[in-house]
């Protein structure tokens, strides 16, 4: 009996993935899957181009990557239309996600040399005679195993930090999405036809395994928690650095003197963008109980207005068929525990789409609360007040965003959030702003892309010293008198000795 394929489902044929749309079985394109040989010469071949590439230097480095910012703005219709038509994404969403990706090579092109280049370091008395230094130098291949949600952003705010710290990336784009990342290793080497440096392996699973075992100098992965575990204990092989930014089920605590017209406005934004397929998507909400009616009601009339489909519509198709099944059982068992339904539910799901679902009174042990749902639902609990919903907000193993909406206590509720990284009086700002470092906390991972702190990610420190003047309390040699070894002692007394 002949198998059916799903639309959307990546199948292997002839030795090539290949890609459809989800919500017509449009194909979007077909690669050669690479065997496990393959990954290790395309490393062989970056590591090659590495080296020309880190011997550009910043300069040369900050002057390639804005032309390749340059090209992908000038052709942000057409990569829009392939990542609608490979996913799903509505355009307009595909256009900002793109947008936000030609910011980050930007800030990282114009400010690699800053972060990363020599500088030298203020030495102590105990060494004065010495001068400090310390710069940051290139990895040499970094591996980049990339998601299907948001295919351009994701892997492009590893991608575009590690090549401006000098790096070359081999990329490893989702099975579900290869034909994005494919054009967008194609568009760098249009201005970048030198090298090899920025290259891609295709495949499923196994390919990634074979990218964390080839001996990239570190390696990025943006993916569930489960895969996040899997990829560190391959890499722990070869103790390869990794960097994980895995799960998350990022709450949002509405206090009773926010403005809820903008709450609602942020939440719905932030709970339905891409179909709820958001690692920081807001998925649950704390309201506290002198606003909680409102706030719902002010939710569900915006969320039921937004359209579903393929093409012009709001929220488009379920990227990955099988996550249907997981939103499915989630609604069905929020339901089941006493959640109640006021907007969408089981019927809601449709493949390849689903509409927009609120849930309210959902006990926390259910799955829609404490589970990455990854689609347009959300669930809203009321609360007492504002230390309680941090309470709720911090009693799961995930950590990566969050939302906050208040005046008076907004900023310091943020603050108490157990994540790495939260909005006040917005939601998923943090992910644009190229100045601030991105990723989580516990199941949601660590290490950061993003900022000073995403360029230093992809960086080896280098320490050196340097003498620079005669040694006034030697230390360090076996020429030191019992004389210097009492100066020491003084010193260290006069020094440190007291409050």
């Amino acid at each position: 009996m002949t198998a059916v394929h799903v639309p959307g489902t990546p199948v292997i044929d002839d030795g090539h993935l290949v890609s459809t749309s989800p919500a017509t079985g449009e194909e979007a394109g077909r690669f050669p899957v690479a065997t496990a040989d393959d990954v290790a010469r395309a490393v062989d071949r970056a590591r090659a181009a590495a080296d020309w590439w880190a011997g550009l230097g910043f300069t040369g480095r900050r002057e390639r990557l804005l032309r390749w910012r340059a090209l992908l703005a000038r052709r942000i219709e057409e990569l829009a239309q392939l990542v609608h038509v490979e996913g799903g994404k509505p355009v307009p969403d595909a256009i900002v996600e793109i947008l936000t990706a030609i910011e980050h090579i930007d800030w990282a092109a114009r400010n690699a040399g800053r972060v990363l280049g020599p500088r030298r370091v203020r030495s102590r008395l105990i060494l004065a005679e010495f001068t400090g230094h310390l710069e940051y130098q290139p990895y040499g291949v970094v591996g980049v195993i990339g998601p299907w949600n948001y295919p351009v952003f994701t892997p492009i705010g590893s991608a575009a930090y590690a090549l401006a710290a000098g790096n070359a990336v081999v990329l490893k784009p989702s099975e579900y999405t290869p034909a994005v990342g494919q054009w967008l290793v194609d568009s760098f080497a249009e201005v970048v036809g030198e090298q090899p440096v920025l290259t891609a392996v295709h495949g499923l699973g196994d390919v990634g395994a074979a990218l964390c075992r080839s001996g990239v100098g570190k390696l990025a992965f943006t993916g569930s928690t489960a895969t996040a575990k899997k990829v560190m204990a391959a890499c722990a092989e070869t103790l390869t650095p990794v960097l994980l930014e895995a799960g998350g089920k990022d709450a949002m605590i509405v206090d009773s003197d926010a403005d809820l017209d903008a709450a609602a406005e942020a939440c719905v934004w932030g709970a339905l963008t891409n179909a709820g397929q958001t690692c920081i998507g807001i998925e649950r909400v704390y309201a506290v109980d002198p606003v909680f009616d409102a706030f719902v009601g002010k939710v569900v009339a915006k969320a039921e207005r937004l359209t579903v489909g393929a093409e012009g519509a709001d929220i488009g198709p379920i990227t990955m068929p099988s996550q249907l099944d997981v939103i499915r059982r989630h609604i069905d068992d929020a339901i089941g525990a006493g959640g109640r339904v006021v907007l969408g539910g089981p019927d809601a799901v449709r493949p390849p789409y689903v509409h927009p679902t609120v849930l309210v009174d959902v006990p926390e042990s259910s799955a829609a609360v404490r589970e990455e749902t990854f689609g347009p639902t959300l669930t809203i609990n009321r609360v007492r007040d504002a230390d309680e919903a941090v309470r709720r907000a911090n009693a799961l193993s995930y950590g990566l965003g969050g939302s906050v909406f208040g005046r008076r206590r907004a900023v310091a509720i943020a603050r108490r959030l157990r994540s790495g990284m939260a909005s006040v009086n917005s939601a998923l700002t943090f992910a644009g702003m190229s100045t601030l470092p991105f990723g989580g906390v516990g199941d949601s991972g660590f290490g950061r892309i993003h900022g000073e702190d995403g360029l230093r990610e992809f960086g080896r420190a280098k320490s050196i010293t340097r003498r620079r003047a005669r040694s006034l309390l030697p230390s360090m040699t076996f020429e030191r008198t019992p004389a210097d070894v009492a100066r020491l002692v003084k010193a260290a007394k006069l020094m440190y000795g007291r409050r």
